[in-house]
């Protein structure tokens, strides 16, 4: 059986409560996973640690990162929710990105293989180089395209080297309604515009911090609790119709119409008509199957993680 995702019997997350509490540590604090993640923690039964830069910053030397990794205090599982996520500034910032994303995961995870415990590492599409027309299963090959995917790449082999019961979750275009993101922008730049030109080649599917959240709590107690389990590559993202950033606009704006003054529009265009320092892939849209058949659970559609999302933008 199938569990699938019941906003208002709430029955994704309830289902899933063992009777002891479990102790996750989480790197990261402030960025859009690490938020969400402080939000439902209590919704799984599970209390968090979180440590941000001022604790830990993962660009500074590996050495410096594997001595705080060493003094984390004993829990259950980690999940690193901290990345390097700009990606046009990594072209020209190539050796922070690989820090952060290349190196950084990689000390963690031996430290989950030396503690026994298991990890829950993010990863992206962007591994991939986006030439396809069918949904990516986490076995197809990668080659980014950027420096960005790149350094996420690295990250993954890092993790997968270290011996430690890891699972790698690769997700796509996520947002939420607090922080800096495709619909937080979207909604902004329609206060004072009527009309936009969104790329309308570039096909993905978004995802909602907040399924994200679920999704590695769910797979990190998995881990816990079954020990043999481990781990591997999976994708999650939202599920439904794949989109273009330009039909995610339209999404965005549907959405909040009464929220907005004024009617907007959106041309739909080309990428070479946006030139930006990162190429991004084409097509990156993850078969998310692996992913729900290993945790038995069915991914919410990226259309309630908007709804969701957008009650959020209207309460902040």
């Amino acid at each position: 059986m199938v569990d699938t995702f019941d906003e208002e019997e709430n029955l994704w997350r309830a289902a899933r409560h063992p009777s002891l509490m479990q102790h996750i540590v989480v790197i990261g604090k402030t960025g859009q996973l690490a938020r969400a993640l402080a939000d439902r923690a209590a919704s799984h039964n599970v209390q968090l640690t979180c440590y941000g830069r001022e604790d830990c910053d993962l660009s500074e030397t590996t050495a410096a990162i594997e001595a705080f990794a060493e003094n984390l205090p004993e829990c259950d599982g980690i999940i690193i929710a901290a990345a390097y996520t700009a990606v046009d500034k990594a072209e020209d910032d190539q050796n922070t990105a690989q820090q952060v994303n290349g190196i950084a995961p990689g000390v963690f995870a031996k430290e989950c293989a030396r503690r026994d415990i298991p990890l829950i590492h993010i990863s992206t599409d962007y591994v991939f180089p986006g030439n396809g027309t069918a949904p990516l299963k986490p076995s197809d090959p990668t080659d980014p395209i950027n420096a960005y995917g790149s350094s996420k790449l690295a990250g993954e082999k890092a993790v997968q080297d270290s011996g430690a019961r890891a699972a790698i979750l690769r997700t796509s275009w996520v947002f939420d309604g607090t922080g800096k993101n495709f619909m937080t922008t979207m909604l902004r730049l329609a206060q004072d515009r009527d009309a936009l030109n969104i790329v309308a080649d570039q096909i993905g599917r978004p995802t909602f911090a907040g399924h994200l959240a679920d999704a590695s709590l769910i797979a990190v107690k998995k881990l816990i609790a079954d020990n043999s389990m481990k781990g591997g590559l999976y994708h999650v993202s939202g599920s439904d119709q794949p989109v273009s950033w330009a039909e995610f606009a339209d999404a965005i704006f549907t959405q909040a119409i009464e929220h907005i003054p004024h009617t907007m529009q959106v041309t739909y265009i080309p990428a070479a008509q946006y030139p930006t320092p990162a190429k991004r892939p084409a097509y990156s849209v993850l078969d998310i199957s692996a992913f729900e058949r290993d945790f038995n659970i069915a991914l919410p559609s990226w259309k309630t993680g908007l709804e969701e999302a957008f009650q959020d933008w209207k309460s902040n």
